[in-house]
């Protein structure tokens, strides 16, 4: 007896896999149905693989993607595979061998580690793997519930956590298990803790909202001004500036570099328009023309360099800005890496290859990430514990779930706050000099009286607002006893751009 075929059935769906960099990966999805079938893979929801059209698909492993495949018939009717991730890890092992199969690889063993009670205790295990293993932690040869992915986070470590730890790699074809790890969990004495100082305090914002090529926005302006408010209350000096062209930026920055000294705390952050490029972060001018090009946009990675050959006692750059992948094909400018100096942060508002929202309420208008970031960064706590909080607060946040998901990365080995307090012992000259150049940077016009040939007198007052917007008051001080009606209307020559625009879009 024969069996009929009307629908198309999926036999053999993709599967995931955990590959290391530029290795030739090859997935596969086989289907049944009732006439010619064809082929056709997606490496998102709505892009396609070019010349992805066959049941095969064979990839060099360059980044971590998901893939999808379709299948149709020739009436229409279609049935997709299931999605499938390819983790892409570049490691500096010995390649695979030639001969291997896909049985789980561990590159990376989790060490024995010593940790402070109440600190972060953090185990890390990779493997590679055709399909992508599954991991399975233990403590003292128990199951740690919970616990299976490559990285075992434990945000406040105690004497329970004590122990040995291992981790089982498994797939379909092979279970194998980690070198053994000892934890231990220790009580530091209060009296001899070490305390950790700034030398100076020195914060960057920048809030760039009033495009000419791209869409405006509007939190950045509000993010800035509540930010600089804050980081001033810890001690910073700040700079704040909104709507910098290319030039403006650099020349901003590069002043910025000339505040950082040894043992100061530098901050950088940037609220507006911003895309991903092969790993690396740009931020968007107001003057940038489109499409997003690398030559036209800064660095980010380049302004941390620069902030690290200052040697710093702690760099944290914040980034409220979209990281959208553009322009994958260019070549990533090149970066000479320094030497891991341990005292670096970033905080993404959002994940890769994802969009960063500002929200509106009302008359307010504030970006997601600033708005819990500015909730939390008085905390006298460790900068990336800072983080977490805020991390967890947008994870909560029922405006994004599944739109925005925060990201942190730093190398910080020492417990560094923003909070920490100042000892300049040894580095008087350099803040002698600091002192010098931020007064010569932050001088205001001083207050004035005209007086015009009626008999009246104005007084004029000036307010920063911002490090580039300047606010000037006129306040009508003496007025003749024959003027009927007196008022003051300012004007600056050329007129001067307003610095809020109504919004074109609601991500940056």
């Amino acid at each position: 007896m024969q069996i009929m075929i009307t629908d198309i059935v999926i036999t053999q769906h993709p599967v995931s896999a955990s590959v290391p960099l530029n290795y030739t990966l090859t997935l596969s999805c086989r289907a049944i149905g009732s006439s010619t079938l064809q082929y056709q893979w997606f490496q998102s929801e709505n892009e396609e693989v070019p010349g992805g059209n066959l049941p095969d698909l064979v990839i060099a492993a360059k980044k971590t993607q998901v893939y999808i495949c379709r299948v149709n018939d020739q009436y229409s009717n279609c049935v997709f595979s299931e999605w499938v991730k390819v983790k892409v890890w570049d490691i500096l092992r010995p390649a695979v061998p030639v001969t291997w199969t896909g049985e789980p690889q561990i590159v990376v063993h989790p060490g024995s580690l010593t940790v402070k009670h109440g600190e972060e205790l953090k185990l890390q295990c990779t493997a590679f793997g055709i399909p992508a293993p599954h991991y399975q932690w233990y403590k003292n040869g128990i199951p740690v519930q919970g616990e299976t992915k490559e990285l075992l986070m434990i945000k406040n470590a105690d004497k329970d956590h004590n122990g040995t730890y291992l981790c089982s790699v498994s797939n379909v074809l092979e279970e194998t298990w980690t070198e053994p790890a000892d934890v231990n969990i220790v009580f530091p004495d209060k009296a001899t803790a070490k305390r950790y100082y700034a030398t100076d305090k020195v914060a960057i914002l920048i809030g760039n909202l009033n495009y000419s090529n791209h869409p405006n926005l509007i939190a950045p302006m509000i993010d800035v001004h509540e930010l600089a408010n804050l980081l001033q209350q810890l001690g910073f000096r700040v700079v704040s500036l909104l709507d910098l062209t290319k030039q403006e930026m650099l020349s901003a920055i590069d002043a910025f570099l000339q505040l950082l000294n040894r043992g100061v705390y530098a901050l950088f952050y940037y609220a507006g328009h911003g895309y991903e490029c092969s790993g690396r972060n740009y931020l968007v001018p107001i003057d940038a023309p489109q499409p997003y090009r690398r030559e036209n946009c800064l660095g980010v990675q380049r302004v941390m360099q620069s902030m690290q050959e200052k040697h710093t006692a702690l760099n944290v750059v914040l980034l409220d800005t979209c990281r959208k992948w553009y322009n994958q094909g260019c070549v990533p400018s090149e970066i000479r890496s320094l030497a891991p100096l341990g005292n670096t942060v970033y905080g993404y508002a959002t994940s890769e290859d994802a969009e960063a929202y500002e929200v509106q309420d009302g008359e307010r208008s504030s970006g997601i990430f600033t708005k819990y970031l500015n909730k939390h960064i008085l905390l006298p706590e460790k900068v990336t514990h800072v983080l977490d909080q805020v991390l967890e607060d947008l994870g909560r946040d029922p405006l994004i779930t599944g739109r925005q998901v925060m990201e942190i990365k730093h190398t910080l080995k020492d417990p560094r706050a923003l909070t920490d307090d100042f000892c300049n012992t040894g580095h008087t000259v350099e803040l002698q000099l600091r002192n010098l150049y931020w007064r010569q940077a932050n001088e205001l016009p001083e207050r004035r009286l005209l007086s015009f040939a009626c008999g009246v007198e104005v007084e004029l007052s000036f307010f920063a607002l911002f490090s580039n917007v300047m606010i000037m008051y006129a306040t009508v001080k003496r007025t003749p006893p024959t003027a009927m009606d007196c008022s003051v209307n300012l004007r600056s020559i050329p007129v001067s751009a307003l610095c809020w625009g109504r919004p074109e879009g609601g991500y940056r």
